[in-house]
């Protein structure tokens, strides 16, 4: 039982004071000696904001639409923590709430649930005797509502109030205070409402006249003794750590927007994100040239960008750095003002430019409720999901979606990727803390690829950027993989295979394939349950003996004239074209920045370009958009995305992208842990797969390959690898955190392994003390001072560094 003296001030409509009488009451009751606690019923956020002014305390919202009703008083109690009196501010009329809800989530419906009693402030000034039927009729509508007294606001003369109040005298009410008439502490409103505080250098001084009025009028003894009344509440304070767990120790940067353009969020946000292990750092983009150090997630939250577009448009390198951010895949949630914000422009005037859409302020108002599904697997939610929200702007943006961050009735809006989402919907992540799980994974999975993100500056393209004519040959080395590694005895960390146990499902599968041998395999259904879970259609797929077997074809489909292989990467795809009598040129990416792709170091004429993302054996996640300037006409890309499934949300994956001279090569060995079942598959259009067809041998692919492609494509085996990817990412961490410690250079990695430059006879050195490492001077672009290390359970990779602490230096 918790014991918290509150209130509720609420009013017959909106327009009778609410907002000045409950915000000076909090200051009155501070100035009193009081630690008072503000909150508001509703999804407003700009009345929160001056509640904030007079308590010194975040204000807080309760909203049964956004929250859930059986959250109300756990956020208030946490809103309320070390406060003795809470404020608790009503939404238009005491009963109004949402069109067709019966009340549902109005000013009565909190009061009840939070069982808190209700102050009314009523707006006197058109009336005096009517106001006691008023307010009787308030009274006996709902008798579960439990009114307690009334203020009377906007009192024309004292002979006015007293009619009035000989009136409520039958209503058995008391009237605990009475206001004139002052427009001087009524807040100054504009299109969206009142100005929020934040954007009022008269705020502070005004809120002084207002409580010194309060103070003067208002009997607050009696008002304090009301809220003493409030019976107790049988309810734990809501806990963000409860909500949401931090993935690993690492407390990467969420860059959250602030200042006058972006005043509207909720506190319970910042308080989930910290609890999920990221650092909130509040940024001006009105003012602040450049994000905070070590960015890898940005927070644009609400607020009047179209009030404040000529400031932020003058912001050019803000805008610059934002843009860059987005692009490299740094994840992204800009809601409302965050929306408008990443667009070309807000009425003409230049913004972010990350979406491609333009915004424009409206005559009309868009003020409501929603429900939202989630139409696709993206940052903010599966597939399926329904999410509470509601919008309140007077803007519109051209297009209204693009891959569609939500439907509503049936309708797309909004924009969205694995690593962005923008739309107008304003959600409360106290409500759905999963969003706030999934935001913040990505954020912890991010690894900075973009210039300007914590990458160094490019070097000269005279120095490694450069094309070799004369690549290796299978005598020297591209047919060296982790598995020659292994030998009796060594702990293996060579193999890039999940070192966890398949799923019991996977092996049932398998085991049941068993029973189809005796027929001719037929992948038909495999390539159909693979184009559902990619959203393409069956004729956009190829099921394959592997991913070898996929690069075989590509190598064998046309006389390329010029193919380039893109290096340090897996070797399988220059093999095959060089048994396909092909001579395939390299490009090499530069250790100085990362192994960041440059697109441009690609000759112009490549008609076949391979690059592997992430990376083998970098981990560099490339960004969607670099690779998708490799694609030209008359060339043939082609994405090996053997390990895009242990990447967080498949982020900067080309699966889904229909585009004719795509392809996309994927494989189940890794992540499932099946190498010798060879199932793998190639994403494309129908046309180039049927090239690639032509040159496949009958039967290619087993009936047990089949099974594990069926059965790796449900939503189940979906839910189970984002828990796999989840724990590649915390152990990857175990493993880099070591690195770091022991001083060895390691490239950032998305994948479930790590690429290290330990020293000249390091690889060596560890097989000796019995850990297999995969040799790195076998790949184009590296030598043997570096090794790549795969992911291993925590304890396994902490003997691994005890070892290398012990044997080193590494250098």
């Amino acid at each position: 039982m918790v014991n918290l003296p509150r209130l509720v001030i609420a009013a017959p409509a909106s327009g009778h004071g609410k907002t000045t009488v409950a915000t000076g009451l909090m200051a009155a009751l501070v100035r009193a000696g009081h630690n008072v606690s503000g909150h508001k019923v509703g999804p407003d956020y700009i009345d929160p904001g001056y509640h904030a002014l007079a308590t010194g305390k975040p204000g807080r919202n309760l909203d049964p639409h956004l929250v859930g009703e059986d959250r109300l008083v756990p956020l208030l109690l946490n809103g309320a923590r070390g406060a003795d009196l809470a404020i608790i501010e009503g939404v238009m009329g005491l009963y109004d709430g949402q069109i067709g809800g019966e009340g549902f989530a109005s000013t009565a419906h909190v009061a009840t649930v939070t069982r808190t009693p209700v102050v009314l402030v009523v707006d006197i000034s058109h009336a005096s005797r009517s106001i006691a039927a008023l307010v009787q009729g308030m009274v006996a509508f709902d008798p579960s509502v439990r009114i307690v007294g009334v203020i009377l606001n906007k009192a024309g003369s004292p002979r006015h109030a007293g009619e009035v109040i000989s009136a409520l005298e039958t209503t058995g009410l008391p009237v605990l205070g009475v206001l004139q008439r002052d427009d001087g502490i009524v807040a100054p409103s504009r299109h969206l409402g009142l100005i929020p505080a934040a954007e009022r250098d008269d705020a502070a001084h005004a809120l002084d006249r207002l409580a010194d009025q309060i103070a003067e009028k208002i009997d607050l003894d009696q008002l304090l003794a009301l809220a003493h009344s409030a019976p107790d509440l049988e309810a734990e304070a809501w806990e963000a750590t409860q909500e949401v767990s931090a993935p690993g120790t690492h407390r990467p940067v969420v860059a959250m927007a602030g200042g006058r353009a972006f005043t509207f969020r909720y506190a319970e946000t910042e308080e989930l994100l910290r609890a999920a292990g990221c650092e909130v750092v509040t940024f001006d983009p009105l003012i602040d040239e450049a994000l905070p150090d070590g960015t890898a997630g940005l927070y644009l939250g609400g607020g009047f960008p179209e009030v404040h577009a000529s400031g932020l448009s003058a912001n050019a390198p803000l805008r610059e750095a934002l843009r860059e951010a987005v692009d490299s895949g740094v994840p992204t949630y800009a809601e409302c003002a965050g929306l408008l914000y990443l667009c070309r422009s807000v009425d003409g005037m230049p913004m972010v430019g990350a979406l491609d859409a333009e915004a424009v302020m409206t005559p009309k108002l868009t003020l409501s409720y929603r429900t939202a599904i989630v139409p696709t697997d993206q940052l903010t939610g599966t597939v399926g999901t329904r999410v509470t929200g509601h919008e309140f702007h007077r803007t519109t943006v051209t297009p209204a979606a693009a891959e569609a961050a939500w439907l509503v009735d049936g309708t797309p809006v909004g924009f969205a990727s694995p690593t962005l989402h923008a739309s107008y919907l304003h959600t409360h992540w106290a409500g759905h803390p999963d969003i706030a799980q999934r935001f913040a994974n990505a954020v912890h999975a991010y690894v900075p690829t973009s210039q300007g993100l914590d990458t160094p500056a490019r070097p000269s393209r005279a120095l490694d950027h450069r094309v070799l004519a004369e690549p290796m040959t299978q005598a020297n080395g591209l047919t060296w993989h982790g598995d020659a590694e292994l030998s009796p005895g060594l702990i293996d960390f060579a193999v890039n295979i999940h070192d966890d146990v398949r799923p019991a499902w996977l092996d049932a599968a398998l085991r049941e394939s068993l029973e189809d041998v005796g027929a001719y395999p037929d992948p038909t259904a495999a390539q159909q349950a693979i184009a559902q879970r990619h959203g393409r259609q069956p004729d956009e797929v190829l099921a394959t003996a592997g991913a070898a077997e996929a690069f075989s074809l590509i190598a064998r489909a046309r006389p390329w004239r010029r193919p380039v292989v893109v290096h340090p990467q897996f070797t399988e795809p220059d093999v095959a074209l060089a048994a396909a009598g092909h001579r395939p040129e390299h490009v090499l990416t530069d250790p100085a920045n990362g192994f960041v792709l440059d697109p441009s170091l690609v000759p112009d004429d490549a008609d076949l370009v391979m690059i592997g993302n992430p990376t083998n054996p970098t981990s560099v996640l490339h960004p969607e958009q670099s690779l998708r300037r490799l694609m030209r006409p008359g060339r043939i890309v082609v994405v090996d995305e053997a390990f895009m499934d242990s990447v967080p949300d498949e982020r900067h994956s080309l699966a889904a992208i229909p585009d004719p001279n795509l392809l996309v090569v994927r494989s189940l060995t890794k992540l499932w842990s099946i190498p010798g079942v060879r199932a793998g598959y190639v994403l494309g259009s129908p046309a180039l797969l049927a090239e690639l067809k032509a040159h496949q041998a009958p039967w290619s692919v087993s009936t047990a390959a089949i099974a594990a492609m069926i059965a790796t494509a449900t939503p189940e085996a979906l839910a189970e690898a984002a828990k796999r990817t989840t724990r590649i990412g915390q152990h990857r961490r175990v493993l880099t955190d070591g690195l770091t410690e022991l001083g060895i250079h390691h490239v950032p990695a998305a994948g479930p392994f790590v690429l290290a430059k330990v020293g000249i006879g390091a690889h060596d050195r560890l097989r000796s003390a019995g850990y297999a490492l995969r040799r790195a001077d076998t790949f184009p672009g590296l030598d043997d001072t570096w090794v790549r290390i795969a992911v291993r359970k925590p304890d396994t990779t902490r003997k691994l560094l005890a070892t290398l602490r012990i044997e080193g230096p590494w250098t």
